[in-house]
């Protein structure tokens, strides 16, 4: 039984991840729509109503001077979680949109020498699919497996690449962009000695397309300290070009140089076409060495106060004597 190492899956993502001028294309094989007339497109760009079958051609090329042999599937995209690129199923995970969807002619090709191979292909839309934005891929697996990283002199698993063109399929009906932020929490690092060396703070938080199409999100951070006071402000660049709708990613940002000493609030506002969403989170900023000053210094007031009252119930009280 063949086993696909997390490389597979690099391979894939590494190539969908190519810019939209460029066929989906990894050195010695690429995947890309036919040309419809003379017009070559870099991705299948889609509409249909709910219950329509369309129809289409995706063509494979070879550039390598032997013969390749693939296995041809759909697959549905998603977001990474690591840092919410573009990526899709393999094919042994469950398809459920474009992946489930999409039925090429022939499942297996073999393509010769420095030549291309065309395979017609359907989309059948299911009549209760979901309308806006349905992402996937067409994907061309290579038949090879190669050795995988080795360990303890064995072979520990099998390596397969694949490239794959991106499906973009839009379903008829009422689009409802909706973006959030969500989940915002900050970790404050702080020198011990105030000065001493650099202090940051992890903002870490929830980008999330609760909407029906693609969005290209922007996301803004800004931070305020005592009386307003404007600490922080800038675009964030680390964020996905694109969210899949449904799709949530988790990011971390780093804020360097981070106040020692003050108390304020962090504001994060993503924004896309016809949609927004903002969410904020306190911080209160205390050096270390001031944070177990201070308690030591509370605690040691308290046990004085605590030792006086004592002392004055336990010293005697001496009443006025009677006369002979």
């Amino acid at each position: 039984m063949r086993k696909l190492s997390a490389l597979l899956l690099a391979a894939v993502l590494a190539v969908l991840a190519e810019p939209a001028a460029h066929a989906a294309d990894n050195g010695d094989w690429s995947v890309f729509p036919t040309a419809s007339g003379a017009a070559q497109r870099p991705y299948f760009y889609l509409s249909a109503d709910p219950g329509t079958t369309l129809a289409d051609k995706v063509t494979v090329t070879n550039k390598t001077p032997a013969p390749l042999s693939f296995r041809l599937y759909g697959a549905d995209a998603y977001n990474t979680e690591r840092d919410g690129g573009f990526a899709v199923r393999t094919e042994q995970e469950r398809q459920t949109g474009v992946g489930a969807w999409v039925k090429p002619a022939r499942n297996k090709v073999t393509v010769p020498a420095r030549s291309s191979v065309t395979v017609p292909f359907t989309l059948a839309v299911p009549p209760d699919a979901e309308p806006g934005d349905h992402v996937g891929a067409l994907v061309a697996l290579d038949d090879r497996v190669a050795p995988g990283p080795a360990a303890d002199g064995k072979v520990a698993v099998g390596v397969q690449q694949a490239v794959g063109a991106r499906v973009y399929l839009r379903v008829s009906g009422p689009t409802v962009p909706a973006l959030a932020i969500e989940d915002v929490s900050l970790s404050q690092h702080r020198p011990l000695v105030p000065g001493t060396g650099e202090s940051r703070t992890d903002i870490t938080y929830t980008l999330h397309n609760r909407g029906n199409v693609t969005l290209d999100p922007k996301v803004d951070l800004t931070a305020a300290g005592l009386f307003d006071r404007t600490l922080l402000s800038r675009g964030l660049t680390r964020i996905p070009s694109e969210l899949l709708p449904g799709q949530q990613v988790k990011l971390t940002e780093v804020w360097h140089g981070a106040p020692q000493l003050d108390w304020g609030d962090v504001t994060l506002t993503a924004s896309a076409k016809d949609a927004r969403g903002s969410a904020a989170a306190s911080f209160f900023a205390l050096p270390w060495l001031a944070a177990a000053i201070l308690p030591a210094a509370a605690l040691a007031l308290i046990a004085r106060r605590i030792v006086r009252r004592a002392q004055r119930k336990s010293s005697p009280s001496w009443g006025s004597l009677p006369g002979p």
